[in-house]
This record gives structure tokens, sequence and C-alpha cells, in this order.
């Protein structure tokens, strides 16, 4: 007999509760009607992210128990550079405070005033970081990336015609690096196979590039590659992460992500003087190259939890948890991006709300409306996560690992479904303030209703 039960149980129960419709307004009021500026005890399901959210097992919080404090040398970067060498197929190790981290001691030394980084999608810090250093960071999607119901298995592809365009429009010496996110966030969470990863690798070592893996959501690529791409069909979750990162020359990672701690993250390598360069900036900005901003506890947590990733059923379990809140989307009549990625749903915003128009940022409203009638927290990933971009507007519903059931999913779907019911009484949203770096704006700028929301029991 078949079990589709989790193959884990609970340790350990946090409370939450659902603020009153009022208590609910008047905390979006405060937070500028920015779910980033919402207090989390006035959330009720927090799905704004799955970065460092989710539950860690029992081998992770015994790893937090024998971590070691040490400044220089401590057992617990032994076992992280043991695991990344393991897991990942990395010699060189630079820890970091968490993936943007990692970014900055990577992209710090890599990139320069004037240059150009192709990407398959930036992500928003990824795009920030590359943009700091003065450099253009340009997005290489595939074809069908924007479209939300076609039926491709790896629609999180880089378009290597769109670099080979860009390599002529800007020319070789001008890309020193080239990216590749797996999966790809700023696609809906879509995967990359292992054949585009070997064309991309060949894309970027013709032009003499580095190549560098976004890799925080590495093993939930390596499990659809399993389900999708033939050539890998018997192969394990931790074979294919293995291979498929084989192609790199770095990595960038959130251990926030696929390592399934609370924080840290990491830059791996395989070429020794990038190591060094990395190295000292990464204690010019993070600390001592065995510590990396990071207590020895979270360093061992993080060494564990990149081993957990890749083990079944853990990260099956993971995939199809967010097949399963998109399917009760879906059979709510909410218009959702197909197929679901690996640790997110991504909602179709212009499509919930219509009427609103793409200047007044139909995916922040349709997040303040999830909010509203459920205390549902999700994020936009549209036109006001990304300004200057075409991308479509989503609202991304990311869920944190191992920690809610199926119950709190089905909450989620009746909120979307009360959403779309009521989709009139939600108008647009202007910012009436934002920092300087508009590529970051969205953690923080402040908005307002074009039109009064009317209020609804």
């Amino acid at each position: 007999m078949f079990c589709r039960m989790r193959s884990y149980k609970a340790k350990m129960v946090e409370p939450i509760t659902l603020p009153s419709r009022e208590e609910r307004e008047a905390a979006l009021d405060a937070a500028g009607y920015n779910a980033f500026n919402l207090d989390a005890e006035d959330v009720f399901i927090d799905l704004l992210t799955d970065s460092g959210t989710g539950t860690m097992s029992a081998d992770q919080w015994a790893a937090l128990m024998r971590g070691d404090e040490a400044y220089a040398g401590s057992r617990s970067f032994s076992e992280l550079r043991d695991a990344v060498r393991d897991v990942m197929g990395f010699e060189y190790v630079v820890p970091t405070h968490q993936g943007r981290g990692a970014e900055n001691v990577v992209y710090g030394v890599l990139v320069e005033e004037g240059d150009v980084v192709p990407n398959n999608a930036h992500f928003d810090t990824t795009r920030a970081h590359v943009a700091n250093q003065g450099a253009d960071p340009v997005d290489c999607p595939h074809e069908l990336a924007h479209d939300a119901d076609a039926d491709h298995p790896f629609k999180g592809n880089f378009d290597i015609d769109a670099g080979w365009e860009l390599v002529e429009e800007v020319g070789e010496d001008s890309i020193p690096v080239v990216v590749q996110t797996i999966t790809n966030n700023s696609v809906a969470g879509q995967p990359v196979s292992v054949e585009n990863t070997r064309e991309v690798a060949a894309f970027a070592d013709e032009i003499d590039a580095t190549f560098v893996i976004d890799a925080c959501r590495f093993a939930e690529n390596a499990y659809f590659v399993q389900q999708r791409e033939a050539e890998f069909s018997d192969a394990s979750v931790a074979e294919i992460a293995r291979e498929q990162l084989s192609y790199a020359d770095a990595v960038t990672m959130s251990g926030k992500k696929d390592a399934i701690v609370n924080i840290g993250g990491f830059a791996a390598m395989n070429d020794p003087e990038l190591f060094e360069l990395a190295k000292q900036r990464g204690i010019l900005y993070e600390g001592f190259p065995t510590y990396g901003g990071l207590a020895g506890r979270d360093v061992a947590a993080m060494a564990v939890g990149l081993r957990e990733a890749v083990e079944p059923p853990y990260v099956g379990e993971r995939v199809e948890q967010v097949a399963e809140l998109g399917r009760l989307l879906t059979d709510a009549g909410i218009p959702v991006y197909e197929p679901t990625g690996g640790h997110a749903v991504y909602i179709d915003a212009e499509a919930v709300l219509p009427h609103v128009p793409k200047d007044q940022f139909p995916g922040q409203e349709l997040v303040c409306a999830l909010y509203l009638e459920g205390g549902v927290r999700g994020v936009e990933l549209g036109g006001f996560a990304f300004p200057g971009t075409d991308r479509p507007d989503l609202v991304r519903l990311a869920l944190p690992r191992r920690t809610y059931s199926r119950e709190h999913l089905e909450h989620v779907a009746e909120t979307a479904a009360a959403v779309k019911e009521s989709a009139a009484s939600y108008g647009g949203l202007e910012i009436v303030e934002e920092p300087p770096m508009r590529e970051l704006r969205h953690f923080s700028a402040r908005l307002e209703p074009t039109e009064a929301p009317s209020s609804a029991d």
C-alpha cells in the first residue's frame, strides 16, 4: 500500500493566530502596503520566502549543540568543507552569512564597471550585486519562460542564442562571467536541464568567461532532472546534483534554501586563484575564512542540511508539496504558472485582477489582497520587484521546508478564491517612497492605494 504521509514528525510546534480583518487592515496600512514591512506576528500563513524559514531536522539541531566556535580552523568548517566536496564536488569553500554574501565575494572579484553579465534570469540580489559593480545584468531566459501555460519541462533554461546575440552586441571581452540560476527563481522556480548546463558551460568556455551557477536550489533542480530528463531517469538526485554542478567554475549558495538552515551560505570553486581572491574579499566583508560571519553551530547545521537535501525521500516530498499547493489553487480557479516549480507556486496576478493597470502593480495589489482576505503573506515578482523589465506580474507563494501541513495549504487556496471572488473591490497601488537602488526597492518601498479598497467582513 502506498503511503502519502510525510516521512517525518514534528518535535516542536509554534502557535499561530489569524488577526481580525480590522487588525490586518491596520497592519497593512502601517506597512505601506508592502508585505516586507509587516510584523511576522501579524501574519497567519507566511509564504513570503523559503529562505531561512524552514524546519531543521533532529540531526541539524544536534549539530548546533556540537558546533565548534573557534575563531579560526573550527571543526564545524571542516564538516562544511567536506560536505561541499562530497555533495557538490568543489575543493575550496568560502563561508558567508547568506547567499548575498557569496554573491558579494564572487562578483566583487570577477566583475568590473562596464562589464556585462548574462544570466538565464537574475534574481533581485544577484542583479543588484552586478549593478553595484557598475556592470549590466542581462537576462537570457528560455523563449517560453514567460508563457505561464506552455508545457515544457525546462522553462528555466538559459537561451544560448540570446547569449551569442549579446556577445555580438557587446563583444566577448565585455563578458567576464556567465551565470545560470538553478532552479530559476525569476522564472517561477522552473528547472534547468543538465543538457542546458553543459551548453552554457561550453558557451562560457568559448568566450573565456567564468561560469558561475547560483546553486541555492540545486537539489530541487536535480529532482526535476531525475523526473524529466531521460538521460538521468535512473540516476539518484545526489548523482545528478554532482553531475550538473561539475560543469561550473564556481557556485554561489544560500544555505537558507537547499541546505535547510536559518542562516548561512558560501561560495565554492576549484580554481585556487579565484579562491584566494574570494577568500580575501570574504575576510573584508564576512569574517575569517573558516567562519564567514556565522557562528560555528550554524556552519555545522548547514553541513548536515547540505547532505540531507539530496537524499530521498526529503527532496521528492519537498517538490511534491509545492505541486500539491498548485493543484489546490488550480482547483479553486486560480490561474497559476504551470508546471509548478520546486519551491513556490506563482499566481498570475494580471489574470486575477485584470482591471488593475500594469503601472499600478497588480501583483503587489494581489499580495495585499491575500493578506487582507486570509492573513497569507506572499511576494510580488513583477514590475514592482523588477523595475524596467517586461516580466509578467506574478505573486510567489514560497513554501518553507518541512513546515506547513495540507490544512495550511487549503487555507491558502481558500484565501486566493476569496480574493478572486471580491476582485472588483481591489484597485491599484502607487509608490510614495522608495530607496535609491531601484533593484532592491521591493524590500522597503512604501505604497498607497490609487483607490481606497472597500472593506469586507
